[in-house]
């Protein structure tokens, strides 16, 4: 945060200050155990916590304030300023919303169903070519993470990318009414989060409202690849452009993957150049194509996009390869859904040498209610398909619907993770490739984690 006065923030959270107002702040916080000296903490309270517990601790730490929503007597007097607000998830966002008009940098907002936070990153790296950026840190992307992320914007910072994610009804709409976003990508419409949101079509509805709110005179970008991005099309002020594989007004194609990445060709309406992506999986391609078309949209030159995104990384656990013990492990497991469950097993498919073994090794997904054990399903025959080495799953029955489907020549469930990493200890050897994913729930990393402590 630059530099800001406690009575500014104050006035943004339209609360009541006691103490110091002239005091300048330059970090928000709601974390009490991460409290530095000079933080500004907000006390939310969750359904298993009262943050308004650790006032005392965190005064104590050297806040400079704290944001609360009710005083306690039994605080004494704090060594710190108070302000005091009705509720403090809403100051917190207040706040943001505030702080962010009054340092008005491009903010780009971006939202989709699968690869929001590759997006977000491949985006960051783009825009850094014209302006100084800053994005969502991991995938800090609801009701909690964007006001941080735009609280965190700082001296110089001319451009935010701002991951925003949903799963119920109407939160696209309280983010954007936060971050009021200059432009907007989609990055797709798929099943994640039918569980809360019944169909696919009520998920396009809600994943549409980051684009509907782009003013005129911002810019869109849709996948052109989407079958439902014509129909959000109509509903958007900005001027909209697509991007997608083999489609769009920036299209990828001629993709040339091999063991580190992929290669491809960018068409910019006409412009072309040759582009390469540093990170497996040829579906990462379409999520560089979105990218690719905003920057383009924003005046970077295609080869300046070319070179941004030759020199992309991504947040730690998505398509992440990892060698242990001589096993080539790609650590996909930050979160999963039917599609991108799809795509992880495409790009095992591809990997490792001819004498290579490629094993899936697969957990839960959640959030997809009724349809839950035909998609389970459905991934498991997908992975049958491919003729995979084997297929393991871990967890409860979901996650064993997936084996059960497979078919695979070995297939086995295993009831947690210290038994799956047991039984790959047995069975791999040095050059096999491993694949590791599922929901976040289901913490497919802790697999990894046993195996590498044996």
């Amino acid at each position: 945060m630059k530099p800001t006065p406690i009575q500014t923030l104050a006035q943004f959270a339209a609360g009541t200050l006691r103490g110091d107002g002239s005091r300048l702040v330059t970090k928000v916080n709601t974390d009490s155990r991460k409290i530095a000296d000079g933080d500004v903490f907000v006390a939310l309270v969750g359904e298993k916590f009262d943050a308004h517990d650790f006032i005392p601790q965190v005064a104590a730490a050297g806040a400079a304030v704290v944001v609360v929503s009710k005083v306690n007597s039994a605080w004494g007097t704090l060594p710190c300023a108070v302000i005091e607000v009705g509720d403090t998830l809403v100051a917190l966002q207040s706040m943001a919303r505030g702080y962010r008009q009054q340092h008005n940098p491009l903010i780009i907002g971006l939202t989709g169903s699968n690869g929001k936070t590759s997006t977000k990153d491949l985006t960051a790296i783009v825009m850094a070519k014209k302006l100084q950026t800053r994005a969502t840190f991991g995938n800090l992307n609801n009701h909690i993470g964007v006001p941080l992320t735009l609280l965190s914007l700082r001296d110089g910072d001319e451009c935010c990318v701002t991951e925003m994610g949903m799963n119920h009804p109407g939160e696209i709409k309280v983010l954007t009414d936060i971050a009021i976003p200059d432009a907007g990508i989609v990055t797709n419409v798929g099943m994640a989060h039918i569980e809360h949101m019944g169909t696919q079509d009520a998920i396009a509805w809600e994943k549409a409202t980051l684009p509907a709110q782009v003013k005129r005179g911002g810019v869109v970008v849709l996948n052109a690849n989407d079958k439902y991005s014509a129909v959000i099309a109509r509903h958007c002020q900005g001027s909209v452009s697509t991007a997608g594989v083999g489609c769009g007004d920036v299209a990828a194609s001629n993709l040339r993957a091999d063991a580190t990445g992929t290669s491809f060709s960018l068409d910019f309406s006409g412009e072309k150049i040759e582009a390469r992506l540093p990170i497996l999986g040829e579906h990462m391609v379409g999520n560089a194509a979105l990218a690719a078309c905003m920057g383009w949209r924003q005046g970077i030159s295609p080869a300046d996009i070319a070179d941004a995104l030759n020199q992309a990384k991504l947040t730690g656990g998505r398509v992440e390869p990892k060698v242990v013990k001589g096993v080539r492990f790609i650590d996909d497991s930050y979160n999963a859904n039917p599609d991108s469950m799809i795509a992880g097993l495409r790009t095992l498919s591809t990997l490792g040498e001819p004498q290579s073994r490629r094993v899936a090794v697969l957990g839960r997904m959640g959030e997809l209610g009724p349809i839950a054990e035909a998609e389970h399903r459905r991934v498991g025959e997908f992975a049958g398909s491919l003729k995979l080495d084997a297929v393991f799953s871990v967890g409860g029955n979901e996650a064993a619907w997936i084996t059960e489907a497979s078919k695979a020549s070995s297939s086995e469930h295993f009831p947690d993770h210290a038994a799956c990493a047991a039984r790959l200890r047995e069975w791999l050897r040095e050059g096999d490739v491993v694949l590791l994913k599922g929901s976040r729930s289901a913490r497919m990393e802790q697999v990894l984690t046993h195996f590498s402590a044996s």
